[in-house]
């Protein structure tokens, strides 16, 4: 993991960009179908949202095989859906989930700590009322700087699910290599996420103006955020294929 150059996260941007371009439809449906996926096991009562969870690292290993797939000249078929629910894979991804529903119930204490429940509540727009909730000031910047933390955790634990079907690694080394690689490469994913980001502010602002408040412009700005979800997907895969190099065109069977 040598250093990159800060300019190196805009690449991985563009990278992204090229990987969607050349199969925008399947992967799309690919993310839907994760979406309608997670929702349904959300339904169910307290076990869904839990298994929602630790299946994470499974529905992101479809991602990261469809860019694979794509790079190499692959047709992405719905059977990539399966890549992160196949044995020996599902049972050391669902170790891995059991960190991110750790780490997840960290973030729920942090932000019950940091802002109270009763406050939450009153940020939270109505439709019968006639003036905007009245917040302080201290209470916004908690919940942004809770916000920060929450992006920043989930980024570094971006490249843990590769690393553990690519690499064999286990949950526990897998996040370590994981946080590290993200951090010994914070200047690119600082401007990956910039770029991002910006990107997608601009290109919603134009959508809000040119279609406003009507039916159609809700319609316009759901799909931007599913088209940025996979755009940002794809160039987390062009970083971990730099940081960590172009796995194998098949994970390799554990000894």
């Amino acid at each position: 993991m040598n250093d990159l150059p800060a300019r190196t996260g805009w690449e991985w941007l563009k990278q992204g960009m090229g990987l969607f371009r050349k199969q925008p439809a399947a992967l799309t449906t690919l993310l839907f179908a994760n979406i309608l996926f997670s929702i349904g096991l959300s339904a169910v009562p307290i076990l869904g949202s839990v298994l929602a969870v630790i299946l994470i690292p499974s529905f992101t290993m479809a991602f990261m095989q469809a860019c694979l797939m794509i790079e190499n000249g692959d047709r992405v078929t719905p059977a990539v859906l399966l890549t992160g629910f196949r044995q020996p894979a599902l049972v050391a991804l669902c170790k891995l989930g059991l960190v991110y529903l750790a780490v997840s119930l960290l973030m729920m204490v942090i932000t019950r700590l940091a802002i109270p429940p009763e406050v939450i509540m009153q940020m939270m727009p109505r439709p019968d009322a006639k003036t905007p909730p009245n917040v302080q000031t201290s209470h916004m910047l908690a919940l942004f700087g809770v916000f920060l933390l929450d992006v920043a955790v989930l980024v570094t634990l971006c490249f843990a699910a590769p690393l553990t079907y690519w690499k064999h690694m286990g949950p526990g080394k897998a996040t370590f290599y994981s946080f590290f690689a993200v951090i010994r490469t914070a200047r690119p994913f600082l401007v990956l996420l910039a770029a991002w980001f910006g990107i997608f502010f601009g290109v919603c602002i134009v959508a809000a103006l040119v279609f406003g408040d009507a039916a159609l412009g809700r319609v316009v700005l759901m799909w931007l955020i599913f088209l940025f979800m996979l755009l940002l997907q794809c160039a987390m895969y062009a970083g971990y294929r730099t940081i960590f190099g172009k796995p194998a065109d098949k994970a390799p069977q554990p000894a």
